[in-house]
């Protein structure tokens, strides 16, 4: 076992992205779709027994704790953005080499049978470049399963305020698939609508999730960050109730929150 740490070679969005993570200590308590989510791509994972797997942005270790308790590998290549997870990630697979960086600009290991990512990728700056990526960390005939989000994703927030990460959509995940020579390509979107009593706890939800409405997007020359103001969350509430309420199964008045999530499953060719 190894832990290597580049978290000082991270950019300023890469460290503010890593510093809400690192806040969000009732992550897993929170995260019951990001869970959904990871049982989705352990099932999409055609064999068992692995020579090499790497896994990337693993987080709390939700999925990590999946590929130790199903997959059997001869070697572990656990990647996160994080330092603050590097214990967790090590006591649920002690025998792995822990990596924490930016997954995007640090080299990890090629030759791999498996590259898993769960929840993690829209995060890059350029998340398509991950298929790319992937493509070179493959051995032939190795699989790629990971997942990440759908422009709905959060739909209400960007409605809103304006707020949110770009999400590339199906074709362009499909077209990146195909230029990078996978196949066997499914693509498969799920959707969550989940309900919350109030808008301010879906703010709330989001925070403990690591999910900010602000400092998280890659940034552009038109890009202003975005401020909370008590006049600004009033009518955020305001329009919310107005725009995205609905009556649960027992006739109470809740607030949606939309979560949208793209599975994907291909191999190198």
């Amino acid at each position: 076992m190894t832990t290597l740490d580049t978290a000082d070679d991270l950019s300023v969005r890469k460290r503010t992205i890593a510093r809400h993570f690192a806040n969000a200590s009732d992550y897993d308590q929170h995260a019951s779709i990001q869970q959904t989510v990871c049982q989705y791509l352990l099932g999409s994972i055609a064999h068992t027994k692995q020579s090499s797997v790497l896994e990337v942005g693993a987080g709390t270790g939700q999925m990590t704790r999946l590929l130790a308790a199903h997959i059997q590998s001869q070697y572990w290549l656990i990647n996160e953005l994080c330092n603050e997870q590097t214990a967790t990630l090590q006591s649920i697979l002690p025998t792995a080499d822990v990596m924490i960086g930016d997954a995007e600009t640090i080299d990890l290991a090629e030759n791999n049978s498996l590259i898993v990512s769960a929840n993690a990728v829209q995060w890059f700056d350029n998340p398509l470049s991950f298929v790319t990526q992937s493509a070179q960390r493959l051995q032939p005939g190795g699989q790629l399963v990971f997942s990440t989000f759908t422009p709905n994703n959060f739909l209400q927030i960007k409605t809103l305020t304006g707020q949110g990460l770009h999400y590339p959509d199906i074709n362009e995940w499909q077209l990146a698939l195909d230029s990078a020579s996978f196949e066997n390509i499914k693509l498969s979107t799920q959707r969550f609508d989940l309900p919350f009593p109030t808008p301010y706890a879906i703010l709330k939800h989001m925070k403990l999730t690591g999910v900010s409405t602000n400092q998280t997007q890659a940034k552009s020359e038109d890009t202003q960050t975005f401020i909370w103001t008590k006049s600004r969350l009033q009518q955020f509430e305001s329009d919310y109730w107005q725009q995205f309420s609905k009556k649960n199964d027992i006739g109470q008045l809740v607030v949606n929150l939309t979560y949208e999530v793209l599975i994907v499953s291909a191999f190198k060719l």
